[in-house]
């Protein structure tokens, strides 16, 4: 769509290293940061502020993107991935108890709202891994 600033849009996909399968049915969180106001002792206060929540599919994928046209802006923003969930219920680990890994959150900017961003999580119960993926 050129340089209006809306032609880009943001992706996802997680995959069960521990398995060797898409994670599919883990409920992920997509959040904006914006900022709160004047600096305070030097500090910048931010605003957390959810956008949608989401269910990965069988493939491991939202159904579509996070977002695109005019809600892709500039900014900073954050997927919060519930593995723990995730591998309580579907692994074929097994895992039960208190989980390594519970919740992970994944905080990252968007700075050319004209490209495709495509945020892979690789996550197993006890480590995980990102990149910006095409």
């Amino acid at each position: 769509e050129g340089n209006n600033g809306h032609g880009g849009f943001l992706t996802c996909h997680v995959l069960d290293t521990a398995n060797g399968t898409p994670a599919s049915g883990m409920r992920i969180e997509l959040y904006r940061y914006e900022d709160d106001g004047p600096e305070r002792n030097g500090i910048r206060t931010q605003q957390r502020i959810l956008i949608k929540s989401f269910v990965t599919n069988s493939d491991g994928r939202l159904n579509g993107p996070a977002l695109a046209g005019t809600d892709f802006c500039e900014g900073q923003y954050e997927w919060v991935f519930y593995v723990g969930d995730y591998f309580a219920k579907y692994s074929l680990s097994r895992i039960s108890g208190t989980p390594f890994l519970d919740v992970v959150p994944l905080r990252f900017g968007l700075d050319d709202p004209t490209e495709h961003y495509h945020v892979p999580l690789l996550a197993s119960p006890w480590s995980y891994s990102t990149y910006r993926g095409s």
